[in-house]
């Protein structure tokens, strides 16, 4: 149910500002270990087994091809506002540009899907999350992360070995996508859909809160929220209001007829995975853990009406 994502979200969230508080060396520790944890384990487990069962019938694959089409539009809405109108630096912009596109389809899309839909809506919850929202991660993702962030080298060659070789789920999505589906048996299937849907969410969130329990440290304020900034309002505007509005325009226009768990995708708010980007890459941690807190307080709220708990 949806008052048990929350649950898990505040009780993940709470381990990590309470371990960063006791012992920072330790929780930054872990959070780096949970990055590589994901990165290099869990993710590409999901989608080597998740890939080939994805059906694109019923409407599946012209509502993906809308999703790519409505976060290519909003990302570049993200680079101009970010690095021309408000002329951010390039870490801070390319913070800004994947808290756009990465959308939390995964540690929290599925499951409040599955909550508000039921649950057999999940597997168009995870056909979004595995197509869309990994190809967006491991490909415009780690690009942007790669192009702009201050760990992936200098030159161009450097950024492009950088992009290649700390970018495992790409090479497990390619493999997923060419393999056929008896190879991805049932027992494995399922726990694919588990981990997808449930097993990475107090992971992330407890990365959330080392990382919002440090910038309060530096900056020091009192509220564990940090400050809301232009930057964090441009993400909040596009990846909760611009982005689904848009997936809702490209459908009317188009004619098509796609599942209801992907407009509940479509207004997810700012992935956890663009601290996976930041911490890999070089990007603002700052602006990272800014965008994701406020537009995943937002998204909650918005979720807690639909469902009546509010």
């Amino acid at each position: 149910s949806v008052i048990v994502v929350l649950a898990l979200i505040a009780a993940a969230t709470a381990a990590g500002v309470l371990l960063e508080r006791r012992d920072r060396a330790a929780a930054h520790r872990a959070a780096d270990e949970i990055v590589r944890l994901i990165v290099w384990v869990l993710m590409p487990f999901v989608i080597l087994f998740v890939a080939p069962r994805l059906s694109l019938s019923g409407g599946v694959g012209a509502g993906l091809l809308l999703a790519f089409a409505e976060l290519t539009v909003v990302g570049m809405l993200a680079f101009f506002i970010a690095g021309r109108v408000l002329g951010l630096s390039r870490p801070v912009t390319g913070s800004v540009v994947c808290a756009v596109i990465l959308a939390n389809t995964g540690y929290l899309g599925v499951p409040l899907v599955g909550a508000l839909l039921g649950h057999d809506a999940i597997p168009d919850a995870v056909a979004w999350d595995a197509l869309v929202s990994n190809t967006m991660l491991y490909l415009p993702g780690f690009a942007v992360g790669a192009a702009l962030g201050t760990k992936a080298g200098e030159g161009g060659r450097d950024r492009a070995i950088a992009f290649l070789t700390r970018n495992p789920v790409l090479y497990a999505l390619i493999a997923g996508l060419l393999i056929p589906s008896s190879w991805s048996p049932d027992a494995l299937f399922e726990a694919a859909k588990f981990v997808a849907g449930y097993g990475v969410l107090p992971l992330g969130f407890f990365l959330l809160g080392v990382n919002l329990m440090e910038e309060r440290d530096e900056l020091g304020q009192r509220s564990l929220m940090p400050p809301f900034t232009a930057a964090v309002g441009v993400v909040c505007a596009l990846r909760l209001a611009v982005a689904p509005a848009l997936l809702v325009l490209l459908v009317l226009a188009s004619g098509a007829s796609i599942p209801d768990a992907f407009f509940v995708q479509a207004a997810m708010p700012s992935g956890i995975n663009t601290l996976v980007v930041a911490h890999t890459f070089g990007l603002d941690l700052r602006t990272a853990a800014g965008a994701i807190a406020w537009s995943t307080v937002l998204a909650i709220v918005g979720a807690a009406f639909a469902s009546g708990l509010v």
